[in-house]
């Protein structure tokens, strides 16, 4: 089960799990959210993931749920595995970047950052953890957090930052105590901490010209790797380890996938 599965990251999760043999259920809201000043992915772009999933042979049931809304995710999450008949993984995915939101709800911005990544991230698990555990035949999940989650980053003073960062940090914590909780379950639970990846998060015209007003946070985000931007398969081969037999003893871990970011001096 995959949340942020219309396009970016969670569809290239969705695309490499497909090809390694998983069924997906793929989790999106095809709405905007007030703050976030860029296209979000649509129904159109959701569809796009089914059929590329598909490609490989493989059955995929896609809804439209928000991850701030316990109830939708819970609904979702219940009929993908009553019609799949089990769960194995799950990708807790879906983020948004609205530090470069509009001027007039500076707030706003900080609180849907936390509702989408932390409070998000944290319904994902009320929603799937009880499956994994009834189940009884272990399972891994997977939190998407970000190199903002292993370093305070000096940025800008901007409530979305704030949130966002807060966020990235926050489901740190929720993976190490479910890691704890669900180890005698062997279920694993680790986090993934990428630099920028070139998804439309970062790709719009919001965010270059956000970058244009504020250079040193161009030159605050650079890697150590002579790599500017990740490609999404990056980080998907990644999580296709952690998920996979090979990382079987690997629980509890913040793993990065950062180009160096986080020892760059």
């Amino acid at each position: 089960m995959i949340t942020g599965a219309a396009r970016g990251q969670g569809r290239a999760h969705a695309v490499g799990l497909a090809a390694e043999g998983a069924d997906v259920i793929a989790l999106d809201v095809p709405a905007p959210v007030d703050t976030v000043p860029y296209r979000l992915g649509s129904r159109e772009d959701l569809d796009q993931t089914v059929r590329l999933v598909e490609k490989y042979g493989r059955r995929v049931i896609a809804f439209e749920a928000d991850v701030r809304d316990l109830a939708a995710v819970g609904e979702a999450v219940t009929r993908g595995v009553s019609e799949l008949g089990r769960l194995d993984i799950v990708l807790a995915n879906a983020g948004i970047m609205n530090s470069i939101g509009p001027a007039g709800d500076r707030d706003g911005a900080f609180y849907d950052a936390i509702d989408v990544m932390l409070t998000g991230a944290w319904h994902t698990l009320r929603a799937t953890a009880p499956i994994l555990v009834d189940q009884g035949d272990g399972g891994s999940i997977v939190i998407t957090s970000s190199t903002a989650g292993l370093r305070g980053l000096r940025t800008h003073l901007e409530a979305g930052s704030a949130g966002y960062v807060a966020a990235k940090h926050g489901v740190v914590g929720l993976m190490r105590m479910y890691a704890n909780l669900l180890a005698e379950h062997s279920i694993r639970v680790n986090t993934v901490h990428p630099t920028g990846v070139d998804t439309a998060m970062v790709r719009n015209d919001a965010f270059d010209e956000f970058v244009s007003e504020h250079p040193g946070l161009a030159r605050s985000l650079k890697n150590a790797l002579p790599k500017p931007l990740l490609d999404p398969e990056d980080v998907t081969k990644t999580i296709l380890w952690l998920v996979s037999d090979d990382a079987r003893y690997v629980t509890g871990t913040t793993v990065p996938v950062d180009a160096g970011f986080c020892v760059r001096t």
